[in-house]
């Protein structure tokens, strides 16, 4: 779907209705926009608390401080590196 849009003076532009029906977004939604070379691609951010609990966490690291479970990560990677 190609559709086409005047920036203003201040540098803003409305994303057309049919773009922001394709991909969702609606008043109040965060979006991106990602420079591949000479063009630029706008995506909907998406939610993170909506992705809450869909990965698994290995029970070795639940209820354990971040910080911990970094240390641990980085001191498993180095006793693999030897």
């Amino acid at each position: 779907m190609d559709a086409a849009a005047k920036m203003t003076s201040k540098g803003q532009v409305t994303v057309p209705k049919a773009v922001r029906d394709a991909l969702g977004i609606k008043a109040g939604d965060e979006v991106v926009f990602r420079v591949e070379g000479n063009r630029a691609v706008l995506a909907r951010t998406p939610d993170f608390l909506a992705l809450a609990g869909t990965v698994r966490v290995p029970a070795a690291k639940r209820n354990v401080a971040w910080d911990e479970v970094i240390r641990r990560t980085r001191a498993d990677r180095a006793a693999t590196r030897r």
